[in-house]
C-alpha cells in the first residue's frame, strides 16, 4: 500500500502548483507542537489542512473557527492514512486579496521600471550625524526607536517628522515627510532617515504600499531604512528602500551599529591595552629582581675582584712553570733527533760533481742525436714539398672553386681553371676532353699564358 500512497502524493505535487484557496475555517485544532489542523470548507465540498509550526508562528493575525481566509497551500497527500491535504504556506483573512493582487501590480510595475535596482541602494553612513524618523509621534515605534538610540547611541541627535501611518490620507503625508525631511537634512545635520511602523494587517499597512511614498523614498537624498511592521510583513516601501529592517528596533539597530562595533572595538582593545601593560609591568618586575640581585657593595666586588686576580695570578704561574718545562722537554729531544739525522757531507759533494758530469754528457749526446734525426726529417720533407715537385716540370690544376682536378671528369668543356707552376699561375678554359689514348695529339695544342688566354 505504501508505494500506492507515495505514487499518489507525487503524482499530486506535480499536477497542482503551489495556489490561493479561499474558504471557511472549521474544526481548527493547535497541537501542542505548535501545528495548525483544520479543515477548510464552502458550501459544495472541504478539504483537510496542516500549518507546519516554522509556518504557524509567522502569522499576522489569530486563526479562528469560522473565519473567512485565503490559504496559499500545496495540494498533497498524509501517506500513513492516505488523506488527501493541503499543506498550508501562509493565511490572509479573505477580503484582502484584492489589495495583495494590488500590491503585485504595483510592484512588478516599479520594479520593471527598475526602480528597486541594487545599484541604486545606497550605503549607510558608519557614523551617522544625525537622524530623521518620519513616524506617528503616537505610534509604538517611534517609542522602540527611541529606546533603542538611548541604549545604543544616545549622543545621536534624533529628529521627528511626524504623520499618520495609515489611513487614506497616510500615503500623501508619508511622502511628504520624507521630502521635508530630505529636504532639511543639511539644515538639521541629519545623514540617515528611518521609516517605521509597528506590525499590523495588510490593510493597516497599505499606506506603505503606495507608489507616492515608494517615489519619496527613492528621491530623498539622504539613505533610507524602512522598518515596517513585523518581520514577515514586506510593504513596496521595503523595496525601495536602501535598506530593509525586520522591525522598527532592528532600523534603529542598523542605524547605531558603527557605534557599536566601535564601542566593541575600543573595548577590545582596552583589554588588550591592559594585558599588554600587565605583561609589561611583569617583566619589568622581574627585570627589577634580576637587577637588585646583582646589587652589592662596592667593598664586596672589590675583595671578589682581588680574590679572583689572586686566583688568576696562582694558575697563571703554575702555567708559566709547565709551559717552561714541557719547553726544555722538546728542545732536548729534537736536539737528540738532529744529531741522528745530521749526514756525512764531504762523501755527498763527491757524488754530487760526479752525477753533475754524469749528466751533462748526456745531455750533449741525446741533443746531438736529435739534431741529426732533425737533418734527416728535413731532407725527406724537401724531397716530398709539391714546390720541389713543381720546379721538376709538373703543376697544379684546380677549378674555380679550389678543388683539386685530379681526372678530366672533373671538369667539363667552357670550365675555367687554375694552373699552378713553380713559379706562378694562370687561368685557362678548358676546350675539350680527350680519352686517355689521345694525349699525344694534344701536344699539338696552344699553350696557355699567364694571362689566362686560350
Amino acid at each position: 500500500m505504501s508505494w500506492i500512497n507515495r505514487a499518489a502524493r507525487e503524482a499530486l505535487e506535480g499536477s497542482f502548483p503551489l495556489m490561493w484557496i479561499a474558504g471557511e475555517v472549521s474544526t481548527l485544532t493547535q497541537a501542542a507542537s505548535g501545528h495548525l489542523y483544520f479543515t477548510l470548507k464552502d458550501k459544495e465540498a472541504q478539504v483537510r489542512c496542516t500549518m507546519w509550526r516554522n509556518k504557524a508562528q509567522h502569522l499576522a493575525f489569530r486563526l479562528e473557527h469560522g473565519m473567512q481566509v485565503e490559504v496559499r497551500a500545496l495540494v498533497t497527500l498524509f501517506e500513513p492514512r492516505g488523506d488527501y491535504q493541503l499543506n498550508v504556506e501562509s493565511i490572509r483573512q479573505a477580503g484582502l486579496g484584492h489589495l495583495y493582487e494590488a500590491f503585485l501590480r504595483l510592484k512588478s510595475r516599479l520594479q520593471a521600471e527598475g526602480l528597486f535596482d541594487a545599484g541604486l541602494k545606497r550605503a549607510l553612513p558608519r557614523f551617522p550625524r544625525g537622524v530623521a524618523v518620519v513616524t506617528s509621534p503616537q505610534a509604538a515605534a517611534w517609542k522602540d526607536v527611541i529606546a533603542t538610540l538611548a541604549r545604543r547611541a544616545p549622543h545621536l541627535p534624533l529628529w521627528l517628522y511626524p504623520t499618520q501611518v495609515q489611513g487614506a490620507s497616510a500615503p500623501a503625508l508619508i511622502a511628504e515627510a520624507i521630502r521635508l525631511a530630505g529636504t532639511r537634512a543639511l539644515i538639521d545635520g541629519n545623514d540617515l532617515l528611518l521609516l517605521v511602523r509597528g506590525g499590523g494587517s495588510l490593510e493597516d499597512l497599505a499606506a506603505f504600499n503606495d507608489e507616492r511614498v515608494a517615489r519619496a523614498i527613492r528621491a530623498c537624498p539622504i539613505p533610507v531604512i524602512v522598518g515596517v511592521g513585523h518581520e514577515t510583513d514586506v510593504s513596496i516601501a521595503d523595496f525601495a528602500a536602501d535598506v530593509r529592517a525586520a522591525t522598527p528596533t532592528a532600523a534603529a539597530e542598523l542605524a547605531s551599529s558603527g557605534f557599536v562595533e566601535l564601542q566593541d572595538t575600543l573595548q577590545h582593545l582596552a583589554l588588550r591595552l591592559q594585558r599588554s601593560m600587565t605583561r609589561r609591568f611583569e617583566h619589568a618586575a622581574q627585570r627589577l629582581d634580576r637587577v637588585a640581585a646583582r646589587l652589592v657593595h662596592p667593598r664586596q666586588r672589590l675583595e671578589s675582584a682581588r680574590l679572583r686576580l689572586e686566583s688568576l695570578d696562582r694558575r697563571l704561574q703554575v702555567q708559566l712553570r709547565t709551559q717552561l718545562t714541557r719547553g726544555d722537554h722538546q728542545i732536548q729531544r729534537l736536539r737528540l733527533r738532529l744529531e741522528i739525522q745530521r749526514p756525512d757531507l764531504p762523501p755527498l759533494y763527491a757524488r754530487l760533481h760526479d752525477l753533475q758530469r754524469r749528466l751533462h754528457r748526456s745531455a750533449q749526446a741525446a741533443l746531438e742525436l736529435r739534431q741529426r734525426h732533425v737533418e734527416t726529417l728535413a731532407q725527406h720533407l724537401s724531397h716530398l714539398d709539391p714546390r720541389n715537385v713543381l720546379a721538376r716540370g709538373y703543376s697544379i690544376t684546380r677549378n674555380q672553386a679550389g678543388t683539386l682536378v685530379r681526372d678530366p671528369a672533373d671538369v667539363s668543356p667552357g670550365s675555367i681553371i687554375q694552373v699552378e707552376f713553380h713559379t706562378g699561375q694562370i687561368s685557362a678554359s678548358v676546350l675539350e676532353k680527350h680519352p686517355p689514348d689521345l694525349a699525344p695529339e694534344l701536344k699539338a695544342l696552344p699553350k696557355a699564358h699567364p694571362s689566362g688566354a686560350q
